[in-house]
């Protein structure tokens, strides 16, 4: 047992090491890009801002209704029961523009775009196709990584503004049909509770868990070896700790902004 425990820390401590390592050459490979910018690939960036954000509006939406839907509808009869419905506003809107649209949102995009990602690259490791691209000349972190980081980093926090506005939409629809809260009281409300501090404090969170779901996605991606059940293994993989580093991103967002006092 303990055996299997040192095996399993000094994998664990391997590939934190091998991320942080990846992590590094990124930011070297967009300082480059930075530098000059002519060698920026736009073409590969809209392609990817479409699939990333774009498509992925419908699903963001429904969620973030039905969250809102959700939320509002748990605490009703609490609310209710102190004669406090006007204060579903509050509730609604603090929980999803700090909370819970953001996480939501990188949630649904890792398991959508991130698991793309690592299935992507993965699929061109094993068939030898980044070996050709080193072999012609084509950095793989310019083409494969870069326009996928900069794409998700525009679209993630444009979705979260999304689902920010459908997540207060289903409040209100809900605190309408239970709590007898009209949509002009609701705003009313809204815009007292809710100030724009609490909103760029979710907002802010959007790009930190973007670089998260790229970069974890990616990495993934480039250790797949071997054959095709390889592949499906580092997607899985891909996800989980996509998934699980954003929670704990959030967690310490969540930290920190208390100790501010934000």
């Amino acid at each position: 047992m303990l055996a299997a425990v040192g095996h399993q820390s000094s994998v664990a401590c391997a590939q934190t090491l091998a991320l942080l390592a990846f992590v590094g050459e990124n930011a070297m490979a967009l300082a480059g890009w930075l530098a000059h910018p002519a060698r920026i690939r736009w073409r590969p960036i809209a392609f990817n801002l479409r699939t990333a954000g774009f498509d992925a509006l419908p699903i963001v939406g429904t969620l973030a209704f039905l969250m809102g839907i959700v939320v509002a509808y748990q605490g009703a009869d609490q609310l209710r029961r102190y004669g406090a419905n006007i204060f579903v506003a509050d509730l609604v809107g603090l929980s999803m523009l700090r909370e819970f649209a953001p996480l939501m949102t990188a949630i649904i995009v890792a398991g959508r775009s991130g698991s793309a990602y690592a299935a992507q690259i993965g699929t061109m490791a094993v068939t030898q196709e980044i070996d050709a691209m080193r072999t012609i000349g084509i950095a793989p972190l310019e083409m494969l990584v870069l326009p996928k980081f900069l794409a998700l980093l525009v679209a993630l926090p444009l979705l979260t503004v999304f689902a920010d506005l459908l997540g207060v939409f289903g409040g209100m629809f809900m605190a309408r049909a239970q709590l007898g809260v009209g949509f002009d009281d609701f705003l009313a409300r809204f815009a007292k509770a809710v100030s724009v501090t609490s909103y760029l404090v979710g907002l802010g969170k959007a790009p930190v868990f973007a670089a998260i779901v790229v970069l974890v996605g990616c990495f993934q991606g480039f250790r797949t070896r071997g054959g095709p059940d390889s592949v499906g293994k580092h997607t899985t993989r891909a996800v989980v700790q996509s998934i699980f580093l954003v929670i704990v991103a959030d967690a310490l967002f969540s930290v920190a902004f208390s100790v501010l006092d934000l």
